[in-house]
């Protein structure tokens, strides 16, 4: 696993850092709700994105956790845990890493982080899913023993953080 890989907290001042990075290196798409308008980081978009992550982490009452993903000490994505409220204990994790810091290790390197953050928090499952199309995720996935099942056009996996489990 890589050891440059770290996860922070979010923060206002890493929001800013990683508003730049999902400029620099990711579509709107990966990393945000649509919003309407022309395609690409215009200016209605990046007041998009920073609201969006106002308003789920840094908000007064979170709905999600969210992480900065740094590499070699450079913000690089995002990852998230987000209770999942039908299901008690449970998290849905996400996230996204640039395009430029994909197939380098990043991920595996954060799953396994996000996974002991999860545990930290008290949680005993947490869930992935995914597109078939996905193949990076696949592999993390079945890396550590997980298999994604079909659910409609998605792929869904619960990775049990039990002691002794996986």
């Amino acid at each position: 696993m890589r050891s440059d890989v770290t996860l922070h907290p979010l923060d206002r001042t890493l929001l800013a850092e990683l508003l730049l990075a999902a400029v620099e290196d990711a579509d709107p798409l990966e990393v945000m709700p649509p919003v309407e308008g022309p395609q690409g980081w215009t200016p209605e978009r990046r007041s998009a994105f920073l609201r969006f992550h106002e308003s789920r982490s840094l908000a007064a009452n979170p709905v999600e956790t969210t992480f900065a993903i740094a590499a070699a000490g450079r913000v690089v994505g995002a990852a998230r845990l987000c209770p999942v409220e039908t299901r008690a204990g449970t998290a849905e994790a996400g996230v996204w890493i640039g395009r430029s810091h994909r197939g380098a290790g990043v991920g595996g390197a954060v799953l396994e982080l996000l996974l002991d953050r999860a545990r930290a928090a008290g949680f005993t499952s947490v869930c992935v899913s995914t597109t078939p199309h996905n193949l990076a995720v696949r592999a993390l996935m079945a890396g550590i023993g997980v298999e994604l099942v079909r659910d409609g056009e998605e792929l869904t996996a619960c990775v049990d953080l039990r002691p002794g489990v996986r």
